[in-house]
């Protein structure tokens, strides 16, 4: 489960050779590092929180440091989020090296076409380095990303996010609408698991990717739509700028339709597949 060593084994190198800033090589590496310490001794989850608030935070007074501060703080929680979905997200073959590969290239061609190149190049090594990983990961997977590749693969999924839309490359709705189906099925269940009282910070199996799993789909269905449904959100997301203010808003509304549709079809097989393993 240390696949993320490779991952960003990979990336650091060439980032280093391109002369990315000391800090695209720095916070993620120690979010690595946590991660590797967790796995071989153990870190309380209240430290690693910690960390994860302390790396975001360094990230957003390095980078937006004149912004409001409420601004800041909710770009804090989202990013701080991010890592941890992507994180929770990481449980079936080939699931988060698909949407890895898939979300990065999405990053690199949009920054590509705004006229971007190092954040198109920087994206493109991540894209690449997830290709390399999921050949390896798809099921039936022999090796697994593990903290030590999701944590700091999230964290530059926000953190890339949150520069294009600093640099003007992309309005800030593109990161969240390429990235939605981890967004989507992360918030929902949390919410749903708050809202029935349950210790949403233990392991479960009650993702919606993970129902998909149980209902009969298995590893490579489950993540072969899921690469589907991304390549979607991702795809349209780079339609909707040649559109205006108001096309954009009715897109993005129409995809959260769809979220809601394909959610509730899942929660009734979820709840007919439970009512026919009690009888």
């Amino acid at each position: 489960r240390t696949g993320g060593i490779a991952i960003m084994g990979a990336v650091f190198p060439v980032w280093l050779f391109l002369g990315v800033e000391l800090q695209w090589l720095l916070l993620p590496a120690i979010l690595l590092a946590v991660s590797l310490l967790d796995d071989a001794r153990g870190v309380s989850a209240g430290w690693r929180f910690l960390v994860h608030v302390l790396v975001c935070a360094l990230f957003l007074l390095i980078n937006l440091r004149e912004a409001d501060w409420w601004v800041l703080v909710c770009l804090l929680l989202g990013m701080v989020w991010m890592l941890n979905l992507y994180n929770f997200m990481d449980g079936a073959d080939g699931l988060a090296g698909s949407m890895s590969m898939i979300g990065f290239s999405a990053y690199a061609l949009a920054a590509y076409l705004a006229g971007d190149v190092a954040m198109a190049v920087m994206s493109f090594c991540v894209s690449a380095a997830a290709l390399a990983f999921l050949l390896f990961n798809f099921h039936p997977a022999r090796i697994f990303m593990g903290d030590c590749g999701a944590i700091p693969i999230g964290f530059l999924a926000a953190a890339l996010g949150v520069t294009g839309w600093q640099h003007g490359v992309w309005p800030l709705w593109f990161p969240l609408l390429v990235f939605s189906p981890f967004i989507v099925d992360a918030t929902v269940t949390l919410l749903k698991r708050t809202l029935r009282g349950e210790k949403v910070w233990l392991p479960h199996k009650t993702h919606y990717y993970q129902r998909l799993v149980q209902l009969g789909w298995g590893h490579k269905k489950t993540a072969v739509a899921e690469a589907v449904l991304m390549i979607m959100t991702a795809g349209s997301a780079l339609l909707l700028f040649e559109l205006n203010q108001r096309q954009q808003a009715v897109m993005l509304l129409l995809w959260i339709l769809v979220y809601i549709t394909l959610m509730l079809s899942v929660d009734v097989k979820w709840r007919r597949f439970n009512r026919s393993a009690a009888g």
